[in-house]
């Protein structure tokens, strides 16, 4: 494909999906004005929707309108540009109702008005802030990358860390205790490995590979309490296929589920987590502490059969107050009965859901196209998929707010490229709502920015552990050696 053919594609995925308006002389049909945001559902605190106008006109303007109150925005170079006071003030206003937006456009010296189309706001606000790493979209490259923080209610972004200051490595894993900035680790790779944990003001280096485990420690998921943090630890390879749909795949040949007891620096774990005849791996704590989730597929030899591994959802007492283990597995979702496979289960706080990744095989599930999320009811252990939130393309990563009113996930649906974090309102039925993509200033920041954005993770505040600080822990700390416990 040449360039220019290569850019067409590009804005026309762009156009379809980032907030386009498409001028239409026949004011009888319902144009495709800005359908991202036409019938969805926002928080009463999120930063301004701001969005541009294509085609060539002699002005426009947008009217913003929750009953008696309207806002009118006049586009400045085709985009629209919406105060963030006068935005703040109308949200409010629009807390359980509904904003009406009417687009009108002067071409050729006529005004036209067209279709006015319609968002709900939701009484329930989103967690401020999302943390995320930005990376190029293949892996190739990561010399630089970082994990960011975002303010949902405006456009600020800040840096947790940015590889520069330890070494160039590979940083990744981020997890947060309950969406808590002050209670976090990520991991290091390469140049410096080690996971790095935050709890207040205490930093910690861990040398988190034992004789017992087949790697460091790899996935996570923090127990409620914070005492303790569920990790797999997993022998992973990486290939990239020549002519297929999905570009890379991701696969273990092997990897195990273990807790890690945060004040011991020990490691426990159980043979139904642990045993050469499955691959275990993404386990996640429920909110209550007593049950732990996990993926689990039956071993085969890799990579001969990867595209034969497919893994179910399952569950397991767990004992806080001994940190032990019960006897008998759970199973949610059956690969072998259903043919397809789970991966990156999420409980909703309040522990009425799990959220979790449904595609054909595999647990590395962001590269595959016919990945889409898909919900549990954990009162009846129902399994059903997000209609209004699944796509053509890869729907992956996923997180929780702390209120369990939200959720944001990683998507390629706008060029099949780029993660991009959507985020969804779900009502007290357990339904999601039309998605909306995480808004920016400039409206066509997404068109130019060629980094993805990976795991997404609701949080309540901000970090304010500075990078440099991180940075000096991994290259100059020694570092706590984990232990297995006996």
């Amino acid at each position: 494909m040449n360039k220019k053919a290569l850019y067409l594609c590009l804005l026309a995925g762009l156009m379809a999906c980032s907030g386009t308006v498409q001028v239409n002389k026949n004011l009888d049909i319902l144009p495709e004005i800005f359908p991202d945001y036409a019938g969805v559902t926002i928080p009463v605190n999120i930063a301004p929707l701001n969005f541009e106008l294509k085609n060539s006109c002699d002005e426009a303007r947008a009217l913003f309108t929750c009953g008696s109150e309207t806002i009118t925005v006049q586009a400045k170079k085709g985009s629209f540009m919406i105060p963030a006071s006068k935005w703040k003030n109308l949200l409010q206003l629009a807390a359980g109702k509904k904003i009406t937006v009417t687009v009108q456009a002067k071409v050729d010296g006529e005004w036209m008005s067209y279709a006015p189309f319609q968002m709900d706001v939701a009484n329930e606000p989103v967690d401020a802030w999302l943390a995320y790493r930005l990376i190029e979209p293949g892996y190739e490259l990561w010399n630089r990358m970082g994990i960011y923080q975002r303010n949902l209610e405006n456009y600020t972004e800040d840096a947790i860390i940015e590889n520069k200051v330890s070494g160039n490595n590979c940083v990744n894993c981020h997890s947060f205790c309950m969406q808590n900035p002050e209670k976090m680790l990520f991991h290091m790779r390469e140049t410096y490995p080690c996971t790095i944990l935050i709890d207040g003001d205490r930093v910690e280096k861990l040398n988190t590979k034992t004789e017992q485990t087949i790697s460091p420690l790899v996935y996570p998921s923090w127990h409620p309490t914070g005492k303790y943090i569920a990790f797999s630890v997993n022998q992973t390879k990486q290939s990239f296929h020549m002519n297929d749909k999905n570009r890379i795949e991701v696969f273990d040949s092997a990897s195990d589920v273990v807790v890690y007891d945060v004040e011991r620096h020990e490691i426990v774990t159980t043979p139904l987590l642990s045993s050469r005849e499955a691959f275990e791996t993404f386990p996640t704590f429920a909110p209550d502490g007593k049950t732990l989730y996990f993926c689990t597929a039956e071993a085969r030899p890799m990579p001969k059969e990867y595209d034969q591994v497919k893994y179910s959802l399952c569950s397991v007492s767990f004992d806080p107050s001994t940190c032990s283990f019960g006897t008998e597995i759970d199973t949610l979702y059956n690969a072998v009965s259903d043919k397809r496979s789970a991966s990156f289960p999420r409980v909703s706080p309040d522990g009425n859901y799990l959220l979790y990744t449904l595609s054909g095989y595999g647990n590395f599930s962001i590269w595959h196209k016919d990945a889409d999320l898909y919900m549990v009811d954990l009162e009846s252990k129902q399994s059903y998929p997000l209609e209004n939130v699944n796509s053509n393309d890869v729907e992956s990563y996923h997180s929780w707010s702390s209120n369990s009113r939200w959720i944001v996930f990683s998507s390629r649906r706008i060029d099949g490229l780029y993660t991009r974090p959507f985020f969804a309102y779900i009502d007290e039925n357990g339904q999601a709502h039309k998605p909306f993509l995480l808004p920016q200033k400039e409206t066509d920041f997404y068109f130019r920015f060629m980094k993805s954005y990976n795991i997404p993770e609701f949080i309540t505040g901000k970090v304010k552990t500075k990078g440099r600080v991180l940075g000096l822990k991994a290259k100059e700390d020694k570092g706590i050696n984990v232990k297995f416990a006996n």
